[in-house]
């Protein structure tokens, strides 16, 4: 890749108030089938509350000095909205996009490419952050989230959520089809799924492997934040996991839009 192609993938993007109208037709889209939407999220963390928190958690030692369950239930909170985001800007995007035709029908009004996608990013960031707060009502009824730092969570799904969602656009932007997007969901958000601090404290894996955790693996930051902010210990190094999260996210997202109109502009 040149340096002036480089130089034109990060170019700011031109965006106005349009944006919302793509935002608010995905949410008119999305409230036709709420009913059905509300249901994954609310099942899936009481799933695994039941069955690793309570069952598996009683052969398993606290982990950063929590007992396991408490251990697990604000990680659910984090996979919650990484998946959300994730899947919502891959999958979903990817349909609208090349089945559906609605970028090109969105185009063909005054709203333009670079606001098309921006408004699935945030649409993206609003899923995290509905899925996210469901997940953590469950865990709050369940009596394993009591802080008041915990109300914080609901704002940073919105930052994650738009960190995911610049991570996803940016597969959607380079893969040939639909089907390829089995390369990121097993290569990438898997082993982050399983190593980021989500089920086991990265501490007692190896330095190099824990170095490597911390610099690639976003899910790991959002782990530590929500699992303080839970559990109402918050130590200065939250600091480096909030501004690594702010850092990559503003990278990404404007990497995210140049990458698709890179894509759809021939």
């Amino acid at each position: 890749m040149s340096i002036t192609t480089s130089i034109s993938l990060l170019k700011l993007p031109r965006l106005s108030y349009r944006v919302w109208k793509v935002w608010r037709r995905n949410l008119d889209v999305f409230m036709k089938t709420y009913r059905v939407n509300f249901i994954p999220p609310l099942l899936e963390p009481i799933l695994y509350l039941v069955g690793l928190g309570f069952g598996l958690g009683g052969y398993v030692q606290p982990q950063d000095g929590l007992p396991y369950i408490n251990f697990i239930a604000p990680a659910l909170v984090a996979i919650s909205m990484m998946f959300s985001s994730f899947y919502e800007c891959t999958y979903a995007s990817f349909v609208r996009m090349y089945y559906e035709k609605v970028f090109d029908a969105i185009i063909a009004t005054p709203v333009s490419l670079e606001e098309v996608i921006a408004g699935e990013l945030l649409w993206g960031a609003t899923k995290s952050l509905i899925n996210s707060s469901i997940v953590l009502v469950v865990t709050i009824v369940f009596g394993l989230v009591s802080s008041p730092f915990s109300l914080l969570i609901i704002p940073l799904s919105i930052l994650v959520g738009l960190l995911f969602s610049s991570i996803a656009m940016c597969f959607t932007a380079i893969v040939p089809n639909i089907d390829s997007f089995n390369y990121p969901s097993f290569l990438f958000i898997t082993p982050m799924l399983i190593l980021s601090g989500t089920f086991f404290s990265i501490v007692s894996l190896p330095l190099g492997i824990q170095i490597f955790i911390n610099i690639f693996f976003p899910l790991t930051h959002v782990v530590a934040l929500t699992r303080a902010l839970a559990i109402g210990k918050l130590t200065v190094d939250l600091i480096l996991h909030f501004f690594w999260l702010l850092i990559v996210t503003s990278i990404l997202f404007i990497l995210s839009i140049g990458l698709m109109r890179r894509r759809l502009i021939k």
